[in-house]
């Protein structure tokens, strides 16, 4: 009987089977979480080193060959395995990759997307991969990448909701990408976008208000003249004209 493997990234590592958490080794996480955010087969030598960067290859590749072995006693069907080549197994799920997807879909404008504009791609979005992993380069650098690509498929989200009438939800998308970034401009341009396109002209003075004092605090720096421009239709008002 087939088993249902899934693999966590967001929020945080874990592996279930069954829907039933798996308890692994610390170094079978990092195996599992590099090679599911690599998505081929690699060679041996090259995970190893990558993964135990300071150690020798020889003891590299030890360690591989312990994380493999407690990785496949906790889970065989986890990993595939040859004798020059390791790989996480097609038949494991991970969120990862179906929200990275749903992104490149919303960012791309020729997509309808109706099936996303919803409260669960919103929650999909505004979670981080693994944050709680701080040490490893290749984590550094997959983080980042991920971070960039849900803040602006978040502000897309909110375009298209802003587009299809639902301000509110708009709203809510928009302060999801302000919450993770609150510098952000274009994060704190769409929700302006959406509160007067609801015909809450005071919710968008507010919002731009609360951007320019947090600029100005953090920065020195004033709003740029995309976002100013986006009230110009709105009565003049000190926050506006200072």
């Amino acid at each position: 009987m087939s088993r249902s493997l899934t693999l966590s990234l967001l929020r945080g590592f874990e592996l279930t089977v069954d829907e039933r958490p798996v308890a692994i080794a610390w170094g079978a996480q990092r195996l599992l979480a590099f090679l599911a955010l690599k998505a081929r087969p690699l060679t041996r030598t090259y995970v190893a080193c990558v993964l135990w960067p300071e150690s020798t290859t020889e003891k590299a590749r030890a360690n591989l060959r312990t994380s493999l072995w407690r990785t496949q006693r906790a889970c065989k069907q986890v990993i595939t395995t040859s004798s020059q080549q390791v790989a996480l197994a097609p038949v494991v799920a991970v969120d990862l990759r179906a929200v990275r997807v749903n992104a490149q879909r919303l960012l791309d404008r020729r997509n309808g997307c109706e099936d996303l504009l919803n409260g669960g791609t919103r929650d999909e979005l505004s979670a981080d991969l693994l944050p709680d992993w701080y040490d490893d380069d290749w984590v550094l650098v997959e983080r980042d990448h991920h971070h960039q690509l849900r803040l602006h498929a978040l502000e897309a989200l909110c375009e298209r909701l802003t587009v299809a009438g639902r301000h509110g939800e708009a709203v809510v998308a928009g302060l999801a990408a302000v919450q993770a970034e609150p510098l952000r401009e274009s994060a704190h341009r769409v929700v302006i976008h959406a509160h007067l396109a609801a015909d809450n002209r005071c919710e968008a003075i507010r919002q731009y208000e609360r951007y320019r004092r947090l600029l100005r605090e953090e920065l020195g720096l004033e709003p740029a003249t995309a976002i100013r421009d986006l009230l110009s239709s709105v009565q003049p008002h000190p926050a506006l004209t200072a």
